[in-house]
């Protein structure tokens, strides 16, 4: 099995131009990419499998009103960062998905653990290792990932960024999204099938 310390010299940085501009097909692509957190000397990482797409139009995103001072992040071009509070709890994550002004982004729902463990752990205060970045909001959290980075470019060296696979991803399923209200039917969940890390059902 390969050490932290190899997945931190394979990994490179995804390029704007290696991102899909249709927001599903981003979604898609997502899953097996690597998220990276660099926090001063500490890095925390992990391979995407879960995402959810929420394209132009549609009823359940937060661009479906236009462009307001809360996700005017989500209106620039793709691979930036949208980060919203939501249930007085929890932040969430998304890749903004279109061209710039086109309001539409990728939830990043769940991640595997590659790097930063331990820093895991303690930011979670949990050492169950399935149950540190399995839904959004604890990805949130185990990645330190608060308002602050709202807006950051993925594409760039900062303190988050996306990153190439360290391993082929199986098989890719397809769901209807979770939790949401509105245009419930659209098979817009993408997840790795048979990973144990995917925070809803991991069938179909």
């Amino acid at each position: 099995m390969k050490t932290a310390f190899h997945f931190a010299h394979e990994v490179q940085r995804l390029s704007r131009a290696s991102l899909p501009s249709d927001t599903a097909e981003l979604a898609r692509y997502l899953i097996g990419k690597t998220l990276v957190r660099q926090a001063g000397r500490n890095r925390i990482s992990g391979r995407i499998v879960e995402t959810e797409a929420y394209p132009p139009g549609d009823a359940s995103g937060h661009a479906y009103r236009g462009r307001t001072a809360r996700n005017q992040s989500l209106f620039l071009d793709r691979g930036f960062a949208y980060v919203y509070f939501i249930y007085g709890t929890s932040y969430m994550l998304n890749v903004t998905a279109e061209e710039p002004a086109v309001g539409a982004g990728v939830l990043l729902r769940a991640i595997e653990p590659l790097e930063g463990i331990n820093l895991m752990e303690r930011f979670r205060k949990t050492d169950k290792l399935r149950d540190l970045a399995r839904g959004p909001g604890r990805l949130a959290a185990a990645l330190q990932i608060d308002q602050r980075l709202d807006g950051v470019d993925l594409c760039d060296s900062g303190p988050l960024w996306l990153g190439t696979a360290v391993r082929q991803t199986t098989y890719i399923g397809t769901t209807v999204r979770i939790g949401i209200t509105r245009e419930v039917h659209r098979p817009l969940r993408f997840f790795e099938v048979g990973s144990p890390f995917v925070s809803g059902p991991a069938t179909r």
